[in-house]
């Protein structure tokens, strides 16, 4: 049996180790508060985040970090985005030496650097991008906790590291991809969730699907721009870590994400919003850092722009409309790039016409 540990015993972290145990891996969880590791290790269950849920019995739990990865031939990482670094920085002189992948499962950006989780293991542990690993897709964690079958993908510099991680992730109800995508695969999972606190945000207010339809389709033109201008393939967002996360995470009361968005439709303010969610909704912290990142690569992110309008309370929830912040100039839509023809796909798209207009083709129109 593969001996693994999975950093984080939230509801995303148990359920991934869930999918390892039953896929035939010795799995240790850490988690940070003792009397959860003891329900995790005696009990075969974690009530507050996973209720009804039985856990496998070769799925153990402790408090202890270096008895956590004390022999493990793989690591999962599962926490917060915001508390990665110190976590991981406990964690590097208790893997002198080792080899073992490091496998993100975290969907979010470190708010100070705007690092990705990949690259924040790789400074915090100084280790091999080779070893790093990250999964992503559509996955809530209490369907797959209950054996609903899904996909996901894991993406790695290394093919052959994602492929061992695709094998140890892999069983009767959960299929595991592999891709080379490292970038793409990271930011389809940021990005999602703020296009998810929009659709939550107007699901609040009390709009309909016409207008939750357009905002996800524009949303997807929007992490495509985004992440193709810092290198990942426009293929990987029209995925599992893409086009799969973003429909299962906008349309479930199940995404975090989405129920923050909706509570901040109904007038909650964001404090309030965050006193009332249990676990973290990683793209209430996300927004500002990826707009920063978008300014420095002059990608348009209107949807992403206009949730933060609303968190800072300078628009009213009623009022975001962000697929109608064009100007007057009727727009060609495409889903290869933005509707200003600013994405480096759009580009692509606009050569290849270009390129038959030259060849004596000419335009063609419907």
């Amino acid at each position: 049996m593969t001996r693994v540990a999975v950093l984080g015993a939230g509801s995303w972290g148990t359920t991934f180790g869930k999918i390892l145990a039953d896929g035939g891996a010795d799995v240790t969880m850490w988690a940070r508060r003792a009397e959860l590791a003891r329900e995790i290790d005696e009990a075969k269950r974690n009530s507050q985040y996973l209720a009804g849920v039985n856990l496998p019995r070769t799925m153990h739990a402790t408090a202890d970090l270096a008895a956590a990865v004390a022999g493990a031939e793989q690591i999962y990482v599962s926490v917060p985005s915001k508390s990665a670094r110190d976590t991981l920085k406990a964690v590097k002189p208790l893997l002198a030496g080792g080899d073992a992948p490091i496998v993100s499962l975290m969907k979010g950006v470190e708010k100070r650097t705007g690092l990705r989780m990949s690259q924040v293991i790789g400074e915090a542990l100084d280790c091999d991008p080779a070893r790093i690993a990250v999964a992503s897709g559509p996955n809530l964690a209490l369907e797959i906790a209950r054996e609903q079958p899904t996909a996901a993908v894991v993406a790695s510099s290394s093919a052959e590291t994602a492929a061992v991680v695709a094998r140890a992730a892999t069983n009767r109800y959960f299929r595991t991809f592999v891709g080379t995508d490292v970038a793409g695969t990271e930011f389809g999972g940021v990005l999602k969730n703020l296009i998810a606190v929009a659709i939550g945000i107007v699901d609040g207010v009390g709009y309909g699907e016409n207008t939750k339809a357009s905002i996800i389709t524009r949303g997807l033109v929007e992490m495509t721009d985004f992440a193709v201008a810092y290198g990942a393939q426009p293929e990987t967002l029209q995925g599992l870590a893409g086009l799969g996360d973003l429909i299962a995470t906008c349309q479930s009361p199940l995404s975090r994400n989405n129920t923050a968005g909706r509570l901040l439709g109904q007038g909650y303010s964001l404090q309030d919003v965050v006193t009332q969610m249990q676990q973290t909704a990683e793209g209430l912290g996300s927004v500002e850092p990826m707009l920063k990142l978008a300014r420095a690569k002059g990608v348009e992110m209107p949807i992403v722009q206009q949730v933060k309008m609303v968190l800072d309370g300078t628009m009213e929830p009623r009022d975001i409309a962000p697929h109608l912040t064009t100007d007057d100039t009727p727009q060609e839509e495409n889903q290869h790039g933005s509707s200003n023809g600013g994405g480096a796909v759009r580009r692509a798209f606009q050569r290849a016409l270009d390129l038959l207009r030259d060849g004596g083709r000419g335009p063609r129109r419907d």
